[in-house]
């Protein structure tokens, strides 16, 4: 690469920075610093620093919010969908993969539909009064793995196709059975993809509200961007909304995301390379 293409490349950066940083840093700024200000300055939604430095609306939200049972709540839901859709789109993907008959190729083309068309509410709740699991976590659990399982199967069906099967031949002829090929072989080449997918789905995971609205029912099953709803609700039926409190209710629910992505910001790059290389 010559002098001129490198300072190019460096130009483009520089510019892009510049036009992304303020759609990040300006919303960053207007939620942290809102989020220790009393409501007479957080409900103005300004950018200005506080006269007041209130850090007790962290304190708040965590007694008065239901924090710690709706941490433990999304906690609860989030790692198992996580390992669920994971593990078992790994093993949809290879299947898809390695399959040549029709009815697999219409099983995949019908699961990674699941990823552009949305999920009918009214249908999942039918669904779950017939098990009778209806407003219970498990069924909220079961919609949440089956509504993120295209995700995988579309981001890894691919990345197998690509992969030349002649090792799985090999181990298969050695006498290998297919969970050992499986575990062996295939896993462990996923793993970028799967990482690349596992950060995509915690953040949809996490964040989700609308099916939690309708399929969890009471307080105590209430995950944290249902009770950020209700602690918002709730403080409007007595005045306007407490925005100072519900910015430290957002910066509470959050921060679990944001101390997941400094562990695995590293470890995302080096498998988005890994993918790229091997793909």
């Amino acid at each position: 690469m010559t002098g001129a293409a490198r300072r190019w490349d460096a130009l483009r950066v520089v510019v892009l920075a510049v036009l992304a940083l303020p759609w990040v840093l300006i919303p960053m700024w207007l939620l942290l610093i809102n989020s220790v200000k009393p409501y007479s300055e957080a409900s103005r939604l300004d950018l200005a620093l506080p006269r007041e430095w209130r850090f007790d609306n962290f304190s708040v939200v965590f007694d008065e919010g239901n924090y710690p049972t709706a941490l433990l709540n999304s906690l609860g839901i989030a790692i198992p969908t996580l390992a669920c859709v994971l593990l078992f789109g790994s093993m949809a993907a290879w299947a898809f993969a390695r399959s040549r008959r029709l009815s697999m190729k219409v099983a995949y083309n019908l699961c990674v539909l699941s990823v552009l068309l949305p999920p009918a509410i009214l249908p999942t709740i039918y669904e779950l009064q017939v098990l009778q699991i209806d407003g219970s976590r498990l069924g909220y659990f079961l919609v949440m793995v089956g509504t993120r399982l295209g995700v995988v199967v579309f981001l890894a069906t691919g990345f197998v196709r690509a992969m030349p099967p002649d090792l799985e031949e090999a181990a298969a002829i050695d006498g290998a059975s297919k969970p050992q090929i499986f575990r062996l072989l295939i896993l462990p080449s996923l793993l970028p993809v799967l990482l690349v997918g596992g950060v995509i789905l915690i953040i949809t995971i996490w964040n989700e509200f609308l099916f939690a609205l309708f399929l969890l029912r009471g307080a105590d099953s209430a995950t944290l961007p249902l009770g950020l709803f209700r602690f918002a609700s709730a403080s409007s039926e007595v005045i306007a909304f407490r925005w100072d409190l519900v910015f430290a209710h957002v910066v509470l629910t959050s921060l679990p995301i944001v101390i997941v992505y400094l562990f695995v910001q590293r470890r995302l790059v080096q498998g988005l390379s890994e993918g790229a290389i091997k793909g």
